[in-house]
């Protein structure tokens, strides 16, 4: 039986294979294992395997996973990276360490304000909708440079990079070409002297792609935990 760490290892070696194929250095692109809908046991099995940054869409299932895994809270990463709203900024603020999702300024200046003091400052990453996906979340490339020059502002929290999740597109060509929006867009913004380091691209159908295009963070949920049941 193939094991969490099995498939760790598996995901860890398509990363070092698709940055060999492109010249990078392994250690540049992170590893954010997405563990929505999977229960405790699982994230302790992938943190036993080495495992030290976890990902959550939904807020309460995130929160409860955090508070009942607080034995490890000086070891574990918690990034929140699904879409969020005003009312729940507070309880995001209060347990997570990163939020990706950041598509307009009021959501960032209610992370701030709330950032419990005494707390290191929030990581944000902005959203952006590089292909204009009408189902998905995020700010329009052409707002993003002035949304990222508001958020970088402010106080409690500390602007990392972009974010994005384009439609799902067949081939490695296809899914590079749409990346490479958000690396433009990336590349943009630290040439207008945004101190950015952070670009979360690629999941587990595209993560190849993702890093060709210059991800320096992908985002693995399937090929590490298995396929998902939804209630």
């Amino acid at each position: 039986m193939t094991t969490i760490g099995d498939k760790l290892q598996q995901v860890r070696t398509r990363i070092e294979k698709a940055c060999a194929a492109c010249g990078r250095d392994a250690a540049s692109v992170r590893l954010l294992a997405v563990s929505k809908t999977f229960p405790e046991a699982a994230l302790r099995e992938a943190h036993a395997a080495g495992q030290t940054a976890f990902g959550e869409n939904y807020v309460q299932e995130g929160v409860a996973k955090i508070q009942a895994m607080a034995d490890l809270r000086g070891q574990i990463e918690w990034h929140c990276i699904g879409p969020l709203q005003s009312n729940k900024t507070r309880v995001v603020a209060e347990h997570f360490d990163w939020v990706h999702s950041i598509d307009r300024l009021k959501i960032a200046q209610r992370l701030s304000e709330q950032r419990p003091a005494g707390m290191a400052p929030l990581q944000l990453c902005l959203q952006v909708n590089v292909d204009a996906g009408q189902n998905k979340s995020g700010v329009a490339p052409a707002e993003a440079l002035a949304l990222a020059r508001q958020v970088a502002e402010l106080p409690n929290v500390k602007l990392r990079g972009l974010m994005a999740i384009p439609e799902p597109a067949e081939g490695f060509e296809a899914q590079r070409e749409l990346f490479l929006r958000a690396t433009a867009l990336f590349d943009e913004m630290k040439a207008a002297g945004l101190p950015l380091d952070v670009l979360s691209l690629g999941m587990s159908a595209d993560l190849e792609a993702a890093v060709a295009a210059g991800s320096t963070m992908v985002r693995i949920g399937t090929a590490i935990f298995g396929g998902r049941t939804y209630l």
